[in-house]
């Protein structure tokens, strides 16, 4: 990880990333927060992060028109666009006014997808290919980290300001972000005339997940976990108020517990995937949120502390893992669509997990839920790991050693033969 926190353009790009992160942070749970504040229901607030996801069954969509567009340039506006959209919750007021929420986290949703495509594709510009597990790890520590204070400052300053304040402070952070990427010198050639009909192109993305064999075994492992992972956005808040019995704040407190977890992920992340690949990267990540979840049926803050520490090593595996694969096996003037398409098929059965979910935490037990999340997400990574193979471990390049200029030799003075008359006498 520090040799790729030496270069640069990485370092740029690293701070600019940075300023947004912290944005989102804050912004995210405060919202689910917001909407459980107004309406008092645990599955509306789950519905929040449902709203985020929904949209990414545009996701062929979003990666065409990223691969149509230099990255850096399109990552500026992008960044510029997600903080003006993030403007009507100044109008929130009461429940009434929800549904601004919900409008407002469905855009937010559309952008992070723009933003995410853009970035794996100035990642691949930016970074050598041995460097890539390195950079996404340093960039999903420095993700996980934020867990341990920007959930509680978004809520902090939610409960005692309001959602004015925490709307300002994100939208700088967008803008920062949009400002910084801007000073990044990065020489990128126009993308190149398409070459295929449009609906063609658009199913890009999609054709080239199918036909690559590692792929395409990543997404169907991890996209049966998401089938259940989804049910933890409504459940958590469950756990929180009927299970510890405390208030819907302090999931934030639990929040920052997975950040720490998530901080130690992120900084195994790259070890992990130079020892076992991409792949197994991704399966260690899967595996681990099964017990996680497993744990989290028993209401005790003591055990559910070591649940979200678990939940948060997992994450950072699993996107790291999976973001690296896509960009090593994938050309560069197709990264837009296929991360974006590989985002929607992750994301599509979680967003079908969420809403299940804050309709089934009403319904069953939330107990019962979390044992089914368990089993499933375990049997899930433990097929992910048997696939492992498909990508082995990239060891690192190793340093070529410096080679000692050859010496020249002078070559002797050759001594002159003998004058074979020299000896003889005259007259002989």
């Amino acid at each position: 990880m520090r040799t790729v926190l030496r270069r640069p353009d990485f370092r740029l790009l690293f701070v600019a990333l940075l300023a947004s992160m912290a944005a989102e942070s804050m912004l995210l749970l405060a919202l689910a927060i917001w909407v459980k504040d107004l309406t008092g229901s645990d599955g509306l607030a789950g519905a929040t992060i449902f709203a985020i996801i929904a949209p990414m069954m545009l996701a062929p969509l979003i990666g065409w028109v990223v691969d149509r567009y230099r990255r850096r340039p399109f990552f500026v506006v992008a960044n510029l666009g997600t903080a003006l959209l993030l403007s009507p919750l100044f109008a929130v007021r009461d429940r009434a006014d929800v549904w601004i929420i919900y409008v407002v986290a469905a855009c937010y949703g559309l952008s992070y997808l723009t933003l995410h495509a853009t970035l794996s594709g100035l990642l691949r510009q930016l970074v050598p290919s041995e460097l890539l597990a390195d950079a996404n790890g340093a960039l999903q520590t420095v993700r996980q980290g934020l867990r341990l204070g920007g959930p509680l400052a978004g809520a902090a300053l939610y409960a005692t300001v309001g959602g004015w304040l925490l709307t300002s402070l994100a939208m700088t952070g967008f803008v920062v972000a949009a400002a910084v990427v801007g000073l990044l010198r990065v020489t990128e050639r126009p993308p190149a005339a398409a070459a295929l009909r449009w609906p063609a192109e658009l199913g890009a993305g999609l054709r080239h997940l199918t036909h690559e064999a590692a792929l395409r075994r990543a997404l169907l492992g991890y996209g049966l976990g998401s089938l259940v992972m989804g049910f933890t956005e409504s459940l958590i808040f469950a756990y929180v108020d009927q299970g510890l019995r405390r208030d819907a704040a302090f999931v934030g407190v639990l929040i920052a517990v997975q950040g720490i977890g998530g901080l130690v992920g992120g900084l195994l992340s790259s070890t992990v995937v130079r020892r076992v690949g991409e792949l197994g990267a991704l399966a260690v990540g899967v595996t681990l949120f099964g017990p996680a979840a497993l744990i989290l049926a028993w209401p005790d803050l003591r055990l559910g502390v070591l649940a979200l520490l678990l939940a948060g090593l997992s994450l950072p595996l699993t996107m790291v893992g999976l973001t690296t694969l896509v960009q090593r096996r994938t050309p560069p003037g197709l990264l837009g669509r296929v991360t974006a398409a590989s985002e929607a098929l992750v994301s599509g059965p979680q967003a079908v997990s969420i809403g299940a979910g804050a309709l089934l935490v009403g319904v069953f037990d939330y107990r019962l839920l979390f044992v089914l999340v368990g089993v499933v997400t375990t049997a899930a990574g433990l097929w992910l790991w048997r696939g492992r193979r498909l990508t082995p471990p990239v060891p690192p390049k190793q340093p070529v050693p410096p080679t000692t200029p050859p010496v020249a030799r002078i070559p002797a003075p050759r001594r002159p033969l003998p004058d074979p008359t020299a000896d003889r006498l005259p007259g002989r």
